[in-house]
């Protein structure tokens, strides 16, 4: 194992410790403001962006061309988003909800089968390419975070109808400001998928014979592209809210972690 998948290792392993720790800041309802689990989150994402770092030195180029190198980006993308926002009491145990997924992530991306070498000396530095794939990989992360706000939403959703005292005294966001976050997130991982999906269809270069618009992948963006449109616009008209709208933005996650990987094996321009 190379020396930065030792250090995302770690991270893992971070991600892993936040979510035990987790468990009991739920089953205490979030009543106190702990810095605890926020600084474990940290840690991970430290460690996360120096695994990063590391692998794009060794590499000299954008490190997203292999699953693995995809995953340890997005979860440095998803923990990083968690750290910000926990910079605010208000939001600090979005790291408690997004643990679970770092964690769950972190132990898939360790399979070596993942970390698959494309030569040498691979050529990953031109910019459109590199332009294209961070920016895929960012709106990920984004639809990440948004759907960690919808499970915030729906647990202090149950809480309202089911423990009314247990739901005052949490110090999680009320639900309103939930569901905007969540659509702000929703809306920023769209816009990065635009500009994704805009500059691999104009300025990447393909290999000889290969279609952008005829490959899996890109045909799954563009299906998932569609689905946030519908999830937005119904939102912004008021046909989806509340519960709803919360469950759509977990559930179409779900849908992207559950056809990435397949996606990619699929395509013939990102996994030749």
């Amino acid at each position: 194992m190379s020396l930065d998948r030792h250090v995302f290792a770690l991270a893992v392993l971070c991600y892993g410790v936040s979510m035990l720790y987790s468990v009991f800041l739920w089953r205490k309802g979030f009543k106190r403001d702990n810095w605890v689990n926020f600084g474990i989150v940290l840690v991970g994402f430290l460690a996360n962006g120096v695994a990063l770092f590391k692998r794009g030195i060794y590499l000299d180029r954008c490190p997203v061309n292999n699953l693995y190198e995809a995953m340890v980006f997005l979860n440095w993308t998803i923990a990083g988003t968690a750290v910000v926002m926990g910079l605010t009491s208000k939001l600090r145990f979005v790291g408690a909800f997004a643990s679970p997924v770092l964690f769950c992530l972190g132990v898939f991306a360790l399979m070596p089968s993942l970390d698959v070498k494309h030569g040498n000396s691979p050529d990953f530095s031109n910019g459109p390419t590199s332009l294209h794939a961070a920016s895929i990989i960012l709106a990920y992360g984004a639809f990440g975070i948004a759907s960690i706000s919808g499970a915030m939403f729906l647990t202090q959703d149950r809480d309202l109808k089911q423990h009314k005292l247990r739901a005052m005294l949490s110090i999680l966001p009320p639900l309103g400001k939930l569901e905007r976050i969540t659509a702000q997130l929703m809306w920023a991982g769209f816009i990065l998928l635009t500009i994704g999906l805009v500059v691999g269809a104009i300025w990447v270069p393909l290999p000889a014979g290969k279609s952008f618009f005829s490959d899996l992948k890109v045909i799954w963006s563009l299906a998932l592209w569609g689905v946030y449109l519908t999830l937005l616009v119904l939102q912004m008209r008021s046909a989806l809210r509340g519960r709803r709208f919360a469950w759509g933005a977990v559930a179409a996650f779900a849908i992207i972690l559950l056809t990435f990987w397949g996606s990619n094996l699929g395509s013939s321009i990102h996994h030749p």
